[in-house]
């Protein structure tokens, strides 16, 4: 591409992290690409999902971990509305039941924040071009990541029970615990999967296949 191509020839992205010095240095880093144009920014994953909307990025930099709507499921939101826009997502963790959910909802990319920047540069490109772009060491670990989480036969007892939408003094009755027995089992459960409610957590557990269909 020649440096003098218009605006309209860019990659157009969006910046999604809730440091407002990340986005000024990603920003500033991706507009010195002659490829690249930053269409806009969001301080969390609500504002990402409803500026995907909006604005049509190409490619949407996410940042994993944002408050409001977290990385994994604001990525699950925007490539349920629009397959065509591309989401790079950034973590400051590695590889993390969040971060394997991101990819599995959808994401194209994913490095760590500390990578490079050349290597977030050819990320986006990659990504823009259809081809898929994970760190090696993230791919390495993701497909193992849930195999290494230990579940007690109890706790999947009551996320099975769960599924199937019964209460906690329901659960409690059929296992023969009680009642906070039950939440304290549901804690860890939430723990385990990185979820924030019942709802989240039975939906993870499908998606890794911790539950069968």
């Amino acid at each position: 591409m020649s440096k003098s191509q218009s605006a309209s020839d860019k990659i157009r992205i969006l910046i999604a992290d809730d440091h407002a010095l990340m986005r000024v240095g990603i920003r500033s880093m991706l507009e010195m690409q002659h490829d690249m144009t930053v269409v806009g920014e969001a301080e969390d994953g609500q504002s990402a999902v409803n500026l995907a909307a909006e604005l049509k990025p190409d490619v949407i930099v996410m940042d994993l971990m944002m408050p409001v709507v977290g990385g994994a499921d604001a990525t699950r939101r925007i490539r349920s509305a629009d397959d065509r826009i591309k989401i790079v997502i950034l973590s400051s963790y590695g590889t993390t039941v969040d971060m394997a959910r991101a990819l599995d909802n959808g994401a194209n990319g994913a490095l760590q924040k500390e990578s490079p920047s050349d290597e977030l540069i050819s990320a986006i490109r990659a990504v823009f071009a259809g081809e898929s772009a994970v760190a090696p060491e993230i791919a390495r670990t993701r497909n193992d990541l849930f195999k290494t989480l230990q579940f007690s036969d109890k706790q999947l007892q009551v996320l099975t029970l769960l599924s199937k939408g019964l209460s906690d003094k329901d659960i409690g009755r059929l296992l023969n615990i009680s009642r906070a027995g039950v939440q304290k089992h549901i804690t860890a459960l939430f723990s385990k999967l990185g979820a924030a409610n019942r709802t989240e957590a039975i939906t993870i557990a499908y998606e890794t296949h911790l539950l069968k269909t």
